[in-house]
């Protein structure tokens, strides 16, 4: 197949996937008819295709209003909070020393400066959960605030590039919660003491989601696993995070529609990598406890594709006739350079359990953390289709490499 084909059919999944199924949340309505697209896909190319389901939930909002003697503030509601209506004081804390000598449990809590200078990790995330946020979590939860107030700055690593960021994310955490800029929250500071009002228009629902898993091969025995996480933030297409990643696997099971190798090919749309507890993937690791071992390379697409700048490929653990492969196939890719490692997507759950692993995304990663991921400036027109033509030829290329050793 050319490249200007398998451009154009780039273009027209992305747009698939960004704009006729938006909002790709986990157990929304917009989740489950990607998952439902991209298994037809995959199955018309003649891969075995299953769908294992989870629980979760899903979540709605209609905005929130905070006053104090009916002057207005501006917030804007913490995913996956629960709504209510709460009249209290003002208390103000800024460290954790201040959060730990406080009395919250009749009082609406303002948290800002260092206590919120980085999102929190939902307090059941499997992955990673540093101590100081746990910490966090559980005086909060120990404390009872009627609800929490968050003056919140930029935190790209954690939050993309969204601002203000919510500090909490978090379905398992039952304290109602909303969040405001820096400069919001220094003007609610002086009204420490005073009452609040604060309105939360939010309800959680439960609801079900589920991976996709194509294969293709030898049904056991070593194989090597492409992924890709299909979810999205909410408020946004999601087209470098992540649905050109999806897109590539996509023209990836085309391109192995005649591939009936010894090598086992498994093609998984993870469903959960922007969700508060990772579902998909938990599920995933659950179900291949026992076979991990098996995978002689695991490949993630993560916010890849952007018009400016180039491909980045990194290697973890890599074999070194496999990574003597993956170097010869991508540095000979058009505008691809091997770049820095990195760990913010689905590769670190295999390079975890000790799984070899290939990361693609773009080498303005960091940028596109700061200023564009988890927003609405993530749209189809920054991707470059031509770019995940290229890197679906390369991948079927490393796979047959990797058949024949």
């Amino acid at each position: 197949m050319t490249i200007r084909r398998l451009s154009e059919k780039a273009e027209e999944y992305l747009r698939r996937l960004c704009l006729d199924h938006p909002h790709r949340r986990v157990g929304s309505r917009g989740n489950r008819a990607a998952t439902d697209f991209f298994a037809r896909v995959v199955a018309s190319f003649g891969f075995e295709t299953e769908c294992p389901e989870f629980d979760c939930i899903d979540w709605a909002q209609d905005g929130a209003l905070l006053t104090i003697e009916g002057e207005p503030f501006e917030v804007l509601v913490s995913p996956y909070s629960l709504g209510g209506q709460e009249r209290a004081p003002l208390v103000v804390v800024s460290t954790m020393e201040e959060l730990e000598a406080v009395e919250t449990s009749k009082k609406i809590l303002l948290m800002r400066g260092d206590l919120a200078r980085e999102q929190l990790m939902p307090k059941n995330f499997p992955f990673y959960n540093p101590d100081r946020h746990q910490s966090i979590i559980h005086l909060l939860e120990e404390k009872r605030p009627r609800a929490i107030v968050a003056a919140t700055s930029r935190n790209p690593e954690l939050a993309g590039g969204v601002y203000p960021f919510p500090l909490i994310e978090d379905g398992d955490f039952d304290i109602p919660s909303v969040y405001m800029t820096e400069e919001e929250g220094h003007r609610l500071a002086e009204h420490a003491g005073e009452e609040v009002s604060l309105v939360i228009k939010a309800e959680r629902s439960p609801a079900q989601g589920n991976n996709v898993l194509a294969r293709k091969g030898a049904a056991a025995g070593p194989r090597v696993v492409l992924c890709a996480h299909i979810d999205s933030k909410e408020d946004t297409p999601g087209a470098v995070d992540n649905a050109a990643g999806v897109v590539v696997l996509l023209l990836l099971a085309e391109l192995l529609v005649d591939y009936w190798g010894d090598l086992g090919v498994e093609i998984v749309a993870f469903n959960g990598e922007d969700y508060y507890s990772a579902p998909g993937q938990v599920l995933y690791l659950r179900e291949n406890a026992d076979k991990l071992s098996e995978v002689v390379l695991a490949i993630n697409i993560d916010v890849a594709g952007y018009y400016e700048g180039n491909t980045a490929y990194s290697l973890y653990d890599c074999p070194e006739e496999i990574a003597a492969s993956i170097r010869k196939i991508f540095s000979a890719l058009e505008d691809s350079v091997e770049g820095e490692q990195w760990y913010q997507s689905d590769h670190s759950i295999f390079i975890q359990h000790g799984v070899p692993a290939l990361a693609i995304t773009s080498d303005r990663f960091t940028e596109l953390s700061t200023y564009v991921t988890h927003t609405p400036q993530d749209s189809p027109d920054i991707v470059d289709c031509t770019r995940l033509a290229r890197m679906g030829l390369a991948l079927r290329e490393l796979v047959l490499d990797l058949n024949r050793h």
